[in-house]
């Protein structure tokens, strides 16, 4: 078969003999070339060795110069090509992740180099992914990505190894989050997962960090350059039509009762206050304790928001389980106190034999 008739459409694992002239000399990571020594090593075993990789559309040798020189050497004028298919970037990264498998060794000062080069054409990549196809360790990749991509767009994702898509930055995402979570105190995770494309792990770290009363994104995390997102806003629910006054009774104060807004802004305030208290975080039971809180705890805006899925036959129902939960909490409350008084009072002096206090 003549080597320059590419009209036909091979399988990629389909192999022949294309004349060495016909081919293209490789993009290879080799900063120093062909190695003679390696050629002359290989052309005592030629025979046993696999075909040559060649990219298809450009006739380019993708892996396998050592072998043609070899077969040069021996006065060969064909030697056994299989095609590989795919764009320029991907040829040669495919002769990269070739070249440290099998043959000649890559020294590190040319998977360096290869590193470097795949990065500025693909920063997308990981440094995992990069690493995997180079040898080199993944630390090492993320010291070279600043000098590669210094006049790349800084893209918000990263291809991993498995082909997988991974948004690099989060913000956005971990503040709608804790805007829900501020707006609904009793919405689940997993619907502030679904809302927000957080993973659930992401959504349990939002949730902590607001009980400590530190922001949603590390300080960490939150992007070098560019705009910051802004800050949630977060509306004041529209407040509640207060009843007209009865007859013969006095209009109620508006300066002296707190609007529901305000209520749970402080409430919310109270909850973050306590989630910092040390004798709390620092404990396992302190944080069981504030983990069941969290999920128990109601403000106005909550119970608003679900008031109208609460169809006119099951309100007294519903109402009546209000109440039953509001009086086990004014149990909790007043068993608490009880505990406060009992924990202030001083214990008595014991007495001596001859019921007087002891000596100081």
């Amino acid at each position: 078969m003549d080597s320059n008739d590419r009209s036909l459409t091979l399988p990629a694992n389909f192999t022949h003999q294309v004349r060495i002239e016909a081919l293209l000399p490789a993009d290879s990571p080799r900063l120093n070339g062909v190695d003679a020594e390696h050629v002359r090593r290989l052309a005592d075993i030629y025979g046993s060795l696999p075909p040559v990789l060649v990219h298809r559309t450009t006739m380019r040798v993708v892996d396998g110069m050592h072998r043609v020189a070899a077969a040069a050497s021996m006065g060969l004028s064909s030697v056994e090509v299989q095609y590989f298919d795919g764009a320029d970037e991907e040829a040669f990264l495919r002769s990269v992740t070739a070249n440290i498998t099998h043959g000649l060794p890559l020294s590190v000062t040319d998977r360096k180099a290869a590193a470097e080069r795949i990065l500025r054409a693909r920063p997308e990549l990981s440094d995992r992914s990069v690493a995997s196809s180079t040898g080199l360790d993944a630390k090492t990749v993320a010291s070279i990505r600043p000098r590669s991509t210094a006049d790349s767009p800084h893209a918000n994702i990263r291809i991993g190894a498995d082909g997988r898509v991974h948004p690099l930055d989060r913000t956005a995402e971990r503040l709608r989050a804790a805007e829900l979570m501020t707006k609904r105190p009793d919405l689940p995770l997993r619907a502030i997962v679904q809302e927000t494309g957080l993973s659930l792990g992401t959504a349990h770290d939002v949730r902590r960090r607001l009980l400590r009363g530190e922001a949603p994104v590390p300080q960490g995390r939150r992007p070098a350059t560019g705009p910051r997102p802004p800050a949630p806003n977060v509306p004041d629910p529209p407040l509640p039509l207060a009843p007209p006054p009865r007859a013969g009774t006095a209009e109620p104060s508006t300066t002296t009762t707190p609007s529901g807004s305000n209520r749970s802004r402080g409430s919310l305030e109270t909850l973050r206050r306590l989630a910092g208290d040390p004798s709390l975080r620092h404990s396992d039971s302190g944080r069981q304790f504030l983990r069941w809180l969290h999920t128990h705890f109601v403000v106005d805006e909550a119970w608003r928001q679900q008031a109208d899925a609460i169809p006119p036959h099951c309100t007294d129902t519903v109402a009546e389980l209000a109440l039953q939960c509001s009086h086990a909490w004014k149990r909790f409350a007043d068993d608490l106190g009880r505990r406060r008084l009992t924990d202030s009072t001083p214990a008595p002096f014991p007495q001596t034999a001859s019921g007087s206090r002891p000596a100081a």
